[in-house]
């Protein structure tokens, strides 16, 4: 199984793909809950540099409210993370990968998160998709 769904982006900067992302992702139902700037607190914490690199912390509250309902512990697994990086190889590009929801399943072995899971998956692979026109 995939970890993640996964499109590369030509934008003209990167703070533009962090945008693009997050609309699609309000598109399809999902609210930003967290915004984690990994280069900024790589850079103050271990004075290392890294190329530009956020998790976005995203939530669909119906489908989180349904997850938990199954199984109280998959709170663990939320919100569902969204990688928007640059290519470390190629400056120009800029990728954005959403975490499988699959995986929830598979983690679990709880069959009745498979509806939950294919609903986000389908919305999370839409708002990626999406991104690829760009």
């Amino acid at each position: 199984m995939k970890l993640a769904l996964t499109t590369t982006l030509r934008v003209h900067s990167f703070d533009e793909a962090v945008e693009l992302t997050r609309k699609a992702l309000s598109d399809q139902g999902f609210g930003v809950l967290t915004d984690i700037d990994m280069q900024a607190t790589v850079q103050a914490k271990l004075g290392e540099h890294m190329e530009d690199y956020r998790i976005l912390g995203a939530c669909n509250p119906p489908l989180a409210h349904r997850a938990v309902g199954v199984n109280r512990q998959l709170g663990l697994l939320l919100p569902c993370n969204v990688v928007v990086r640059r290519d470390p190889e190629a400056d120009d590009l800029v990728i954005v990968e959403a975490i499988n929801p699959n995986l929830m399943v598979q983690l679990t072995g709880e069959p009745a998160l498979e509806p939950i899971a294919a609903e986000a998956t389908t919305r999370l692979g839409a708002a990626i998709e999406s991104l690829r026109d760009r």
